[in-house]
């Protein structure tokens, strides 16, 4: 009897409690947490309105949120920073990090440290080893690097310069090496890059002016490709593009062979004429320069004759006697 007495009221609690679970208590009102709504909504799969979530749907994790003096229950698809996630067949946790760890990946690999702390193989630290040196803005231990050096990788691989040198293949260099070329926007040293050209190709046919024909002399040219531009010093390419003077064949144009015949003749008697009439002019002009002189050598002649005729009548007057009349009077013809 007491047995069975002790089931009953067994079976009133459990049907109380699961009561509670899915109402509100009329004698327990709490104001409204922010973040946390209810009816098990925001992923959670059984709730409280006391607690929040109690347990989160598949591949969510719960996350204790602390208001006060208690803890309410979020699902999160990740763990915030400072957390990481643990998973289990029953329940996914997100779990507090080292106190000096600021992210990590489980309780004994850190990503991150904390401001006064160092990262060493998954550990942070105080201080680095011998070897290493600390960076406050990456929270790591890092290598010692070169003077030049102002961040680098173990054996001395320096993966950036200090301000005005340049970086070439983990070295840092005031002036770039012979064959590489500065690049000031990255401030890096890159290997410089020549012209490559391919092999020339084929002597095109002779042709002037585009045709094949109706000439004596042509042209023949070739090209060649660019296979590889140079860079901003590299070397230049080598021209591309040729041409060597031809013979051509001596053939008529279809079509043009006959009026190309017609006007190299037209041409021939055009410059035999002109030859022949400056030839012409040539011999009009001493024609008239010897009737000159003819003219003038006959002007001459007649002059000196007429002047030797005057001059002859001249002496036959003055030869001749005068006759003198009996009576006494003047000479008479």
């Amino acid at each position: 009897m007491q047995l069975q007495l002790i089931s009953f009221v067994l079976i009133l609690t459990c049907m109380e409690y699961t009561d509670c679970q899915q109402q509100p208590s009329r004698h327990r009102q709490h104001k409204q947490i922010p973040g946390v709504s209810s009816g098990c909504q925001g992923g959670c799969l059984t709730c409280s309105d006391y607690n929040g979530c109690l347990s989160c749907k598949p591949r969510l994790f719960i996350f204790l949120e602390r208001n006060g003096m208690r803890q309410i229950g979020v699902c999160l698809p990740s763990c915030p920073s400072g957390f990481y996630g643990t998973r289990s067949p029953d329940r996914n946790t997100c779990t507090k990090c080292r106190p000096e760890c600021d992210s990590c990946f489980n309780k004994n690999l850190c990503m991150r440290c904390r401001a006064g702390y160092y990262l060493h193989l998954g550990k942070c630290q105080e201080s680095c080893p011998e070897s290493l040196v600390c960076s406050d803005t990456q929270r790591e231990c890092v290598p010692k690097c070169p003077v030049d050096c102002d961040a680098c990788l173990i054996n001395d691989t320096c993966t950036r310069c200090r301000p005005g040198l340049y970086l070439l293949l983990g070295k840092c260099h005031h002036v770039c090496p012979e064959e590489s070329e500065p690049n000031d926007k990255l401030m890096e040293c890159s290997l410089q890059v020549h012209c490559e050209v391919g092999e020339w190709g084929e002597w095109s046919p002779c042709s002037q002016a585009g045709k094949t024909c109706g000439f004596k002399w042509g042209e023949e040219t070739r090209t060649r490709e660019v296979v590889q531009f140079p860079s901003a010093y590299g070397k230049p390419c080598p021209p591309i593009w040729e041409k060597k003077e031809c013979v051509l064949k001596r053939r008529r144009c279809p079509g043009q062979g006959k009026g190309r015949k017609g006007e190299r003749r037209g041409e021939r008697r055009n410059r035999d004429n002109r030859r022949d009439k400056d030839s012409q002019d040539e011999s009009r002009r001493e024609r008239k320069k010897d009737r000159e002189r003819e003219r003038g050598e006959t002007g001459d002649r007649e002059d000196s004759e007429n002047r030797n005729k005057t001059e002859q009548r001249r002496r036959r007057g003055q030869n001749r006697d005068p006759v003198v009349s009996p009576e006494g009077g003047g000479p008479t013809q």
